[in-house]
């Protein structure tokens, strides 16, 4: 689980006292234009927004360089300012996204907020070891779906039903890839893979894929922490053994030991499929995880 992602600078508390009084309710009309103002904690949530809501909607993703390191994100005044006016925000949630509650506590915001990880359903009372990168589960993505749609229609009840058609076309696109990935499962038979971060961790699960990380070693990584000289040397056994058939190398961070681990299956001839946290450059959701299905499937016929 993250506990270091995206932290604050210390430029919120100035932006909270310069925002003093400028809290907002969630109404859209305040907007002047009549859009609905959604701020989205990520790209990956803002380009579900703008599918369903369209030109009815002014999304506000916090991250979405896909140069940026998550895991090192600093807020501004102007990001605060965003929050303050927003009519909707969406937050990630299981400890991935935390700045999203500092933000809104700074600007004193009474603007509803959709958390994914507990949209999905996905984690359990008592689960230390969760997996927070719930935009890889697409199950998880269909309910958040219907549930912007219901949130904007609300906000917006005079394009209500564009909302709804809106969705329901994402929907069905969402559920294409379902498709694919129970297509790919039927033929990889359990195939051992490995990842220096769980960023794709449900996409493998649904995928029928055996991930055999050491979870020492991922979770050193995740939290930005030494990898023990044990977990490091098991993790790269994976791939000079050739127990492990693919890698999947987080992008958007990088280390010596996750440069030394894919040096290693790269020598060994082991496909190394690059996953990111945030959209890349003109993509939106869909043909996002359509490349990824497309690059570990292929990956996997090596």
């Amino acid at each position: 689980m993250h506990t270091r992602l995206l932290a604050l600078p210390l430029v919120v508390g100035a932006a909270a006292l310069a925002l003093t009084g400028c809290a907002t309710s969630p109404a859209s009309s305040d907007s002047g234009d009549g859009k609905v103002r959604v701020v989205a904690s990520t790209n990956v949530y803002g380009s579900i927004v703008e599918r369903i809501g369209g030109d009815h909607v002014d999304v506000t993703s916090i991250l979405e360089d896909p140069s940026q390191d998550p895991h090192s994100f600093e807020s501004s005044a102007k990001t605060q300012l965003a929050v303050s006016k927003a009519d909707l925000l969406i937050e990630n949630g299981g400890g991935y996204d935390d700045f999203m509650t500092t933000l809104s506590k700074a600007a004193d915001t009474k603007a509803p907020t959709i958390n994914v990880v507990q949209l999905s359903g996905l984690q359990k009372s008592g689960d230390t070891e969760f997996n927070e990168h719930v935009f890889y589960s697409y199950p998880t993505m269909v309910k958040l779906v219907a549930d912007v749609a219901e949130r904007l229609g609300k906000l917006d009840s005079a394009d209500a039903s564009t909302f709804q058609a809106n969705a329901k076309t994402l929907t069905g696109k969402l559920q294409e890839l379902e498709s694919q990935v129970a297509s790919v499962e039927k033929t990889v038979d359990g195939e051992k893979v490995a990842y220096t971060e769980p960023v794709p961790g449900y996409l493998f699960d649904a995928m029928g894929l055996d991930n055999v990380t050491p979870e020492a070693f991922s979770e050193a990584i995740e939290e930005g922490d030494d990898v023990p000289p044990a977990a490091l040397n098991d993790t790269l056994k994976l791939f000079t053994s050739g127990e492990a058939k693919l890698l999947a190398v987080n992008e958007q961070t990088s280390s010596a030991e996750t440069e030394q681990v894919q040096k290693a299956a790269e020598k060994a001839g082991i496909p190394v499929v690059g996953v990111t946290e945030t959209l890349p450059k003109g993509e939106d959701y869909v043909s996002w995880q359509q490349a990824n299905i497309d690059a570990v499937t292929a990956a996997l016929k090596q």
